[in-house]
């Protein structure tokens, strides 16, 4: 079976998906470690029956509904190529808002602190360091697997100025001041029927799931952020679609001051940021 073929037959298999073609083309660009330009122009390339075996085993797992990053181990953020597993949560696009508005926020400083609570594969640690080499950035993850990733795709980038280190939030980190804080932390209610759905079946519960209707750690993160901000620092926060109004409040409650909530690429309200104005009273 030649690639056209190959790609005609998996797109069919993957009809149900809404990227079927596209999966088709990920799939065999992993196994015949060619390019997609490639695969076009020499599409009457014959498979060998070792690729072919490992293409079949492929399809069928992401035909089951296994996120195609998991498959090939990696996923595309902030044009960096970041490797994943099951361990982790698979960087979605809509959190490279958060990495714009955290740029948004840092202007033209030079030689800022900015901590990344729950880093996961330090995806938005990475990109925020990849964009401000002088920075100097942590990253933050209760999981040793989730540390073990970020701090490889850290070597694999040649970032050096992120470091990683195993905390539940704020629990084992040393108290300093930071000039920005950021987080992707669990908003998910464990009721809630989008666990049940696409990609997020096959993700670690962990990093979805929040108690409280979800906003347990993200209140728990404005609570305890002040003793980690300097003056005039950034909190923000991704969040729920639903849950601008109610995290909004929190940031509030706790005196944060210019509190805004910003737009996903798809028109939801997705990240809320907070500025702290230091108040000895609140140390």
């Amino acid at each position: 079976m030649n690639y056209q073929h190959w790609l005609a037959y998996a797109a069919n298999k993957l009809c149900h998906s809404d990227s079927a073609k596209r999966d088709a083309e990920i799939l065999l660009q992993y196994i015949t470690v060619k390019t997609r330009t490639f695969l076009i122009a020499f599409n009457e390339t014959e498979l060998t029956t070792k690729q072919q075996q490992q293409l079949e085993y492929l399809l069928d797992r992401r035909a089951k509904g296994e996120p195609i990053a998991y498959l090939v181990e990696e996923k595309e953020f902030w044009s960096l190529p970041i490797k994943v597993s099951p361990v982790t949560l698979i960087p979605r696009a809509d959190t490279e808002c958060l990495v714009e508005r955290a740029l948004q926020f840092l202007s033209e400083k030079q030689g800022v602190k900015i901590l990344d609570f729950g880093t996961g594969t330090g995806a938005v640690a990475l990109a925020l360091a990849s964009e401000y080499p002088q920075a100097q950035i942590v990253g933050v993850d209760i999981s040793d697997a989730a540390i073990e990733l970020a701090q490889l795709n850290a070597n694999n980038l040649v970032m050096n100025n992120v470091i990683f280190c195993k905390s539940n939030w704020f629990t084992s980190l040393p108290i300093q001041q930071f000039d920005m804080i950021v987080s992707n932390p669990p908003y998910i209610d464990e009721y809630d029927p989008y666990l049940k759905q696409g990609d997020v079946r096959f993700e670690p519960k962990t990093a979805l799931i929040s108690a409280n209707h979800g906003l347990a750690d993200i209140k728990l993160i404005i609570e305890q952020s002040c003793n980690y901000l300097t003056n005039n620092g950034w909190l923000l926060l991704e969040h729920g679609w639903l849950q601008g109004r109610q995290v909004r409040q929190l940031f509030y409650y706790n005196n944060y001051q210019q509190v805004v909530t910003f737009k996903d690429y798809g028109g939801n309200s997705r990240i809320t940021a907070g500025k702290w104005k230091c108040d000895e009273t609140h140390r």
